[in-house]
C-alpha cells in the first residue's frame, strides 16, 4: 500500500506538468507497466482528480482543471520559489492581495519540511526591502482582473482616467497588453477617441462595467514593453536634448534601451539621439558614456555644462604627464 501511495503521488506530480503524457512515457518514468498506469489513473479519478485521457497512437493523459483545488506537489526549489513569491506579493502594490498572500504563505509554511522551512525563514529574516523614496501607487486587484480579461477576450473598455496633471477624462480603448514595470502597472491600448496607441497608468483607471463589444485586435507598431519604457521615461524627463552622434545609428541602438531615448539615422555615419534626464548632470554623464564623438547645440544650459566639464576634466590632468603610450623627453 505504501508503494502504491508513493507511486500515485509521483504520477500526480508528473501530470501537474502542463503537457500531455502518453501511457508509455508515464510507465517508463514510474518503472511500471502501462496497465498499472491505467489503474493508477483510475485511482486518481476516484480521488477527485480530473485526469483526461485521449485514445489512439497520439493520445495520452493530462490533468484538467477541477471543481476544487487539489493538493499541489512541489519540489524543493518550487516550494521555496512560491514562498518567496507570496512574501513579495504580501508587500506589493496590488491592493487586496496582501492578506490573501499572508494566509496562503502561512498554510504553505505549515506543511513545509523542516529543511525547507529553515531556508524560507532565513530568506525572510536576513533580507530587507529598501523603502520606496516616494509613495507607491497601489493597483486595485479587481481593476487588474477586468483589464486582463478585456485584453484576453478582445473587448472594448470604457474607463475614467486621471492624467498626470490631475485632469479627468472618459476614454474608450481597445486593450492590448498589461505591462508591469518595477512597482507600477501600465495598460497599452488603442485609444478610439484619439485614433492612436496610448499608455495608461492602471492606478489612475476606474473601469466602467460592463465591458464593450468585441473587436479585432491590431498589432501596435512597437513592442508593448519598449513603448512603456520609452513613454514613461520621456514623460518623467525634466531636461531633453537632441544630440548629433558621429556614429552609425545601429551602433548607438545596441548601447541603449528605449528608456534612455530614441535614435534617428541621418546617414551611414551619423545619427541623432533624442534623450533626456531629470538633471543636466545626469544627462551629461550619460552622453559621455556613449564612447563616441557627439555634438550638442541645445539646450543652452547643457552646452554650458559640457564646456564647464571639459575644462574641469582637462585641468584634472597635470600638464607634465605625457599621454599614455608615449615617453617623456627625459626618458
Amino acid at each position: 500500500m505504501l508503494e502504491t501511495s508513493s507511486r500515485l503521488l509521483r504520477l500526480l506530480s508528473l501530470l501537474q506538468n502542463p503537457r500531455e503524457w502518453t501511457g508509455t512515457e508515464l510507465a517508463e518514468r514510474l518503472g511500471v507497466s502501462t496497465r498499472t498506469v491505467r489503474n493508477d489513473v483510475e485511482r486518481l479519478r476516484t480521488l477527485g482528480y480530473p485526469v483526461h485521457g485521449t485514445r489512439g497512437s497520439a493520445g495520452g493523459y493530462r490533468l484538467g482543471a477541477g471543481a476544487r483545488l487539489p493538493p499541489l506537489l512541489l519540489d524543493d526549489e518550487e516550494a521555496v520559489a512560491v514562498a518567496v513569491g507570496l512574501r513579495t506579493a504580501a508587500g506589493g502594490t496590488i491592493a487586496g492581495v496582501e492578506e490573501t498572500s499572508q494566509r496562503a504563505l502561512a498554510k504553505l509554511e505549515q506543511v513545509l519540511p523542516d529543511r525547507l522551512r529553515r531556508r524560507v525563514n532565513a530568506l525572510q529574516t536576513y533580507t530587507v526591502r529598501v523603502p520606496a523614496t516616494s509613495p507607491v501607487p497601489q493597483v486595485d486587484a479587481e481593476t487588474l482582473a477586468v483589464l486582463t480579461f478585456a485584453c484576453r477576450d478582445h473587448e472594448r473598455l470604457r474607463f475614467d482616467y486621471r492624467g498626470h496633471d490631475g485632469t479627468e477624462s472618459r476614454r474608450v480603448v481597445e486593450p492590448y497588453r498589461l505591462v508591469n514595470w518595477g512597482r507600477r502597472w501600465y495598460l497599452v491600448a488603442w485609444d478610439t477617441g484619439r485614433s492612436d496607441w496610448r499608455t495608461f497608468r492602471v492606478d489612475r483607471i476606474v473601469p466602467c462595467l460592463p465591458t464593450g463589444p468585441r473587436f479585432t485586435p491590431a498589432e501596435p507598431p512597437e513592442d508593448a514593453i519598449e513603448r512603456v519604457m520609452r513613454g514613461v521615461s520621456s514623460a518623467a524627463w525634466r531636461h531633453r536634448a537632441s544630440v548629433t552622434v558621429h556614429a552609425p545609428a545601429e551602433q548607438i541602438i545596441d548601447h541603449i534601451n528605449p528608456a534612455v531615448g530614441t535614435v534617428e539615422a541621418i546617414d551611414e555615419h551619423t545619427c541623432v539621439l533624442h534623450t533626456g534626464a531629470d538633471t543636466l548632470d545626469s544627462l551629461a554623464v550619460h552622453l559621455g558614456l556613449l564612447g563616441t564623438p557627439f555634438t550638442v547645440t541645445e539646450p543652452p544650459e547643457l552646452v554650458d555644462l559640457l564646456r564647464e566639464l571639459s575644462d574641469r576634466y582637462r585641468d584634472a590632468v597635470p600638464a607634465h604627464l605625457p599621454p599614455r603610450g608615449t615617453t617623456s623627453p627625459d626618458s
